[in-house]
């Protein structure tokens, strides 16, 4: 599993070429998207691109996707790197130019990047085989542009550090109020007294595309009532279930915080309910 599409080409990784002048690597100057595929079968495909778009605008990178070429591509990578459970990296950066400067540069043309990665089969809605988590909380210092998926990722990799060091698989993010935001590379969510709660979108938080898809399930399959509002710290450690969501996790229960059991220490049976229904459904849209 080793061909890499750059700039319209399809070459073995160890070939794949970026100039070191390039924005991207200098700058952090660009955004991405990863689009989960389960024998062929793209989650979110619509979703992603759209969000993709969003961040090339909001940063005012010329580039327009054009989602036929787009689906060509990924399939093209899907078939050339053996099918099966395959995550698609995509990264266009602002492009090389011939000396550094913060200003954007006018003239270049962007870097378009793309590879796949083998990934686990799709999670089951299943407690005895569901991956389960726990988590660090901090404040989060990240900078307040956070809705933008920009390759930028720093200020996330240092959050997601400080979990792993205490022994966590996520570190989950609150503000100076001690409202949550979201987790270093997840969304997050509370469960108390049947229902399911996440913070509204803003500048804090990247709109995540299984959110999305899983907001939308739940409204229209279920009767579980959902919530965007602002929630508290104290409300997560308070909460009967807490939930993790992205793209290469579903939903995942987090069992414990900060050291603190949720709940019973249990998976609960809303996530059941929610992961049955995302399972169920998250191909359709």
């Amino acid at each position: 599993m080793n061909t890499v599409y750059l700039n319209g080409s399809y070459l073995p990784m160890h070939e794949a070429r970026i100039s070191p002048m390039d924005r991207g690597f200098l700058f952090g100057d660009g955004v991405y998207e990863v689009i989960p595929s389960y024998d062929g079968a793209m989650v979110g495909f619509r979703q992603h691109m759209q969000r993709m778009q969003g961040g090339l605008d909001a940063i005012e990178l010329r580039y327009t996707l054009d989602l036929e070429q787009w689906r060509i591509i990924i399939e093209q990578l899907i078939a050339r790197n053996g099918g099966g459970n395959l995550g698609i990296y995509m990264h266009i950066s602002r492009g090389a130019d011939t000396r550094r400067q913060h200003a954007y540069p006018e003239g270049i043309a962007p870097t378009v990047f793309a590879f796949a990665y083998a990934i686990g089969p799709s999670p089951p809605a299943d407690k005895s085989l569901a991956k389960t988590y726990t988590a660090a909380t901090a404040e989060d210092l990240r900078w307040k542009r956070c809705n933008i998926k920009t390759t930028a990722l720093l200020g996330n990799v240092m959050h997601m550090q400080h979990g792993v060091a205490r022994g966590d698989g996520e570190t989950i993010l609150y503000n100076a109020a001690q409202e949550l935001t979201e987790a270093a590379a997840c969304n997050v969510y509370i469960v108390k007294a049947g229902v399911v709660a996440t913070p509204p979108l803003d500048h804090q938080i990247l709109p995540g595309v299984t959110r999305q898809l899983l907001m939308e399930i739940l409204r229209t399959h279920s009767a579980i009532p959902v919530q965007e509002r602002i929630i508290t710290l104290a409300e997560l450690y308070d909460a009967d279930e807490v939930w993790l969501s992205s793209s290469s996790k579903d939903i995942a229960p987090v069992l414990k915080i900060d050291g603190r059991t949720i709940g019973n220490g249990e998976i609960g049976d809303v996530w059941l309910a929610a992961q049955t229904l995302f399972s169920q459904h998250k191909f359709d849209l």
